[in-house]
């Protein structure tokens, strides 16, 4: 029987940015290569839809559709689908010397990975963390 395994990351930055600034990096999918270096290739698939090909330490890819559902400041969110089912939410607000994010994720995972999860859970959890790691270095240095 395959049970589905959940996931929910939170992680709150303080960034050398205006809000503007950052939600311009972040809308802009087709540019993640550039700058997070875990995000491997995107696809645009449609005015609101793109495909991102992600990997982190661990040996594998992950194939995520993203469906853009806010880019208007102070919240940014997609939904998410292909490997990953749920959803990652920006929230974006002034703070002294630049901006302050709140980063949200809730995911469910099938399949394969979801049947691992019951496993390996704090090493997903540990390979999400380096993955967020980068995005923060990448994000600052976009800038």
């Amino acid at each position: 029987m395959n049970v589905p395994a959940r996931y929910a990351f939170a992680e709150t930055w303080d960034l050398p940015m205006s809000t503007e600034a950052v939600r311009d990096v972040l809308v802009d999918l087709e540019r993640y290569p550039e700058w997070w270096p875990q995000v491997r290739a995107v696809a645009k698939l449609g005015e609101d839809d793109a495909l991102l090909v992600c990997r982190s330490a661990l040996p594998y890819d992950l194939e995520i559709v993203l469906h853009a559902v806010s880019r208007n400041l102070p919240t940014l969110e997609v939904g998410l689908g292909g490997d990953l089912d749920g959803f990652a939410r920006w929230t974006l607000t002034p703070a002294p010397g630049g901006s302050r994010m709140v980063f949200e994720q809730e995911v469910v995972v099938d399949g394969l990975l979801g049947l691992a999860s019951s496993l390996l859970r704090p090493v997903l959890t540990w390979n999400h963390r380096q993955m967020m790691l980068g995005c923060r270095a990448g994000l600052v240095a976009a800038v």
